[in-house]
């Protein structure tokens, strides 16, 4: 039988489209559908004509391997800016989906979770493994919390290992200070999450893009970033990819294939480098594109990278890319 499209991005089964490129979650578990604009918590959010009109409230639903549908809040021709979910949520199911219906992965086609005004916390925190995000934008403007935590003590209280982040949008995210990466970004790592992927997502504008936050656990190990693109104002950005925290990533750290654009030059920036491995356990950083002729390793003008991690096969605008 042929899926039939609605206006919405519903298909005839009440399933929306997935962008290519973005996987499919396991379905096997209820979906659940958001919609800020005319959704209601009251409704049992089962059906789109009966969405839920906040993500928290989904969450609470949830059970695992569920999946949660969030609509984009309808603009109307002379907006600005899209209309935003301000929320600040925790997903502490283990293997829910959080998807956002998109129409491209810029920040006027993903619903924007955005809180509006000055918080601590994260936007989004994960403290529940193999949960999938994707195709949300995330504007931390107003919030000094950051914008995904991957929060992992070992399981003690909670994990966030096996989990992925993609086809999002990340804009101004930032931690408790302003010129330095290393009290928050984009997304974000504490404890030991291993198994994390961050893959074909889009950068603009965040003090930190990728952060390893200080932590006195186990270093993350195999965490894969893959594919996405780091830029905007190098004015903007302390360093695209922070790994210094703590003791900085474990083995099978992977960054490969991702473009980043001008060398971060953000003012009294702690690092203004593109990436900061110093620490790191192992790993390969390959077949990446660099918008500058500057050198990497322990020390490079434009990356930090020791010894123990592998630079080969990536290249800039003098070519292939050297280490110093």
């Amino acid at each position: 039988m042929p899926l039939t499209n609605f206006p919405n991005g519903v298909t005839s089964f009440g399933i929306p489209m997935v962008m290519p490129g973005v996987p499919i979650p396991n379905v096997n578990g209820k979906v659940l559908f958001v919609d800020g604009t005319y959704g209601a918590d009251g409704n049992k959010g089962t059906d789109p004509k009966l969405a839920l009109s906040t993500i928290a409230r989904a969450i609470a639903l949830a059970n695992p391997g569920d999946t949660i549908f969030v609509f984009p809040k309808v603009m109307a021709a002379t907006d600005t800016d899209p209309g935003s979910y301000a929320e600040s949520v925790t997903i502490d199911v283990p293997q829910v989906s959080l998807l956002g219906v998109a129409r491209g992965r810029t920040q006027g086609g993903l619903p924007q979770l955005k809180v509006g005004t000055t918080t601590t916390s994260p936007i989004i925190t994960v403290a529940a493994p193999a949960v999938l995000i994707a195709n949300v934008g995330v504007n931390g403007a107003g919030a000094t919390g950051g914008g995904i935590l991957f929060d992992d003590d070992g399981g003690a209280t909670g994990s966030s290992f096996g989990g992925a982040v993609t086809n999002c949008h990340f804009k101004n995210c930032k931690g408790s200070t302003a010129t330095n990466a290393a009290t928050g970004g984009a997304v974000q790592l504490s404890g030991a999450p291993f198994q994390i992927y961050i893959g074909k997502n889009r950068f603009y504008n965040n003090v930190g893009g990728i952060v390893l936050l200080d932590t006195s656990n186990a270093v993350p190990q195999d965490v894969v970033i893959e594919g996405n693109r780091f830029g905007g104002e190098a004015a903007s950005t302390d360093v695209d990819i922070y790994g210094a925290g703590g003791s900085g990533f474990g083995v099978g750290l992977t960054i490969f294939r991702n473009v980043f654009e001008e060398k971060p030059a953000l003012g009294s920036a702690s690092t203004a480098r593109w990436m900061d491995l110093t620490g790191a356990d192992g790993g390969i950083v390959a077949g990446n594109f660099f918008g500058e002729d500057l050198t990497h390793g322990s020390a490079g003008t434009g990356s930090f990278i020791p010894a123990t991690v592998n630079f080969s096969g990536n290249y800039d605008a003098g070519g292939l890319a050297t280490t110093a």
